[in-house]
């Protein structure tokens, strides 16, 4: 706990037998078939010690970068983990309401952490302290699904600060128009990424970060030997692939007409902000009532109050298959309407610990 706020609550905890899946923002139907056998054939050089180069090159020829710019990890919290651990920011600030994973690290890691907080619905970036030397947000950012320009966040990039722009699902925007990845010309940028959500492999532990040369020494330093297993590099590889990055970007453009039916299906006035990615926040009246009638219902829905910033009052969906969505909004029409009867909330409280210049 920090804060009052549940910094370690995820997704996966919402689940249970017999519940559909809304609550972790895993792409369904994943690893495609391709993919898995990709995974099998690595079985067979699993006796020999992981060997990262050629992913990092895969890694680093997708995103026009040089090999030493790469950094394979466990998965995005890893990455989080290692910045926390080479780093030491004298003042620290995490963009709010964001994945918590970032600032719980930092907190591990003895760090003082400042939030700062987007204004509701919309949660639009704006100005971080002058002297702020280490700047962590999400971009798509989760759990608010919000797109900030490329040009909005580059713009806090400066000489002796740490940019880190979590792009963990950022290939869930066609065409990735917004992301950093390929972007060398921005002092002390560091993108993470993750093959979590789109491939659907969260239980391999699979990602990587981009970041200047000397800095990903620093952090590779702070790995143990062979942090990233051969299966995981062989994933790595095979999913930065032309032909991969292709067949993400089509699953991008088939999300986005779910989530348009998902949107076109829910209630009124319940949807916060413009969502952009593969999954929706939401604000009802008595939140944590209407996450238990679901949950009846047989629906798992996250709660946004582990969210800084957020309320018991909100939940986030992930978008889902159109007959899913249907389903979903139907049941969550009839809770709204029958069992928590009042009208919708239109503003959120900030927790009274955020100073009042960081609100």
């Amino acid at each position: 706990m920090s804060e009052g706020v549940d910094l370690d609550h995820h997704g996966d905890l919402e689940l249970a037998p017999g519940l559909a899946d809304l609550a972790v923002n895993v792409r369904a139907g994943t690893p495609p078939p391709w993919l898995r056998a990709v995974l099998a054939a690595a079985l067979d050089d699993i006796a020999a010690y992981p060997d990262a180069r050629p992913a990092r090159a895969a890694v680093a020829a997708a995103h026009g970068r040089d090999p030493a710019e790469v950094l394979p990890t466990a998965g995005a919290a890893e990455a989080f983990v290692l910045l926390a651990r080479a780093l030491t920011p004298r003042r620290a600030v995490v963009v709010h309401p964001s994945f918590t994973e970032p600032e719980a690290a930092l907190r591990a890691a003895g760090h003082r952490v400042e939030r700062l907080l987007l204004d509701p619905p919309g949660h639009r970036l704006r100005a971080v302290p002058d002297d702020a030397d280490l700047v962590v947000l999400g971009n798509p950012t989760n759990p608010t699904s919000v797109l900030h320009p490329a040009a909005d966040v580059a713009a806090l990039a400066r000489p002796g600060r740490v940019l880190v722009v979590d792009e963990a699902f950022a290939d869930t925007v066609p065409g990735e128009p917004e992301s950093l990845a390929g972007r060398t010309d921005l002092p002390g940028l560091v993108v993470v990424r993750s093959l979590t959500k789109t491939w659907g492999l969260a239980g391999l532990r699979v990602g990587y970060l981009l970041g200047p040369a000397g800095l990903v020494r620093d952090l590779a330093a702070a790995q143990p030997h062979w942090p990233v297993s051969t299966p995981a590099l062989a994933a790595l590889a095979a999913c930065t692939t032309p032909a991969a990055r292709a067949e993400a970007d089509a699953a991008a453009r088939e999300l986005a007409a779910h989530r348009a039916a998902l949107l076109a299906a829910l209630p009124p006035g319940v949807v916060v902000g413009e969502p952009r990615s593969s999954f929706v926040l939401l604000r009802v009246p008595a939140g944590e009532r209407a996450r238990a009638a679901l949950r009846e219902r047989g629906w798992a829905v996250r709660r946004g109050d582990t969210f800084p910033g957020l309320s018991p009052d909100h939940l986030r969906v992930a978008v889902r298959d159109p007959a899913t969505s249907r389903a979903f909004a139907a049941d969550l029409a009839g809770i709204l309407g029958t069992e928590i009867p009042g009208p919708l909330p239109t503003t959120t409280s900030l927790p009274a610990a955020v100073p009042e210049e960081h609100r």
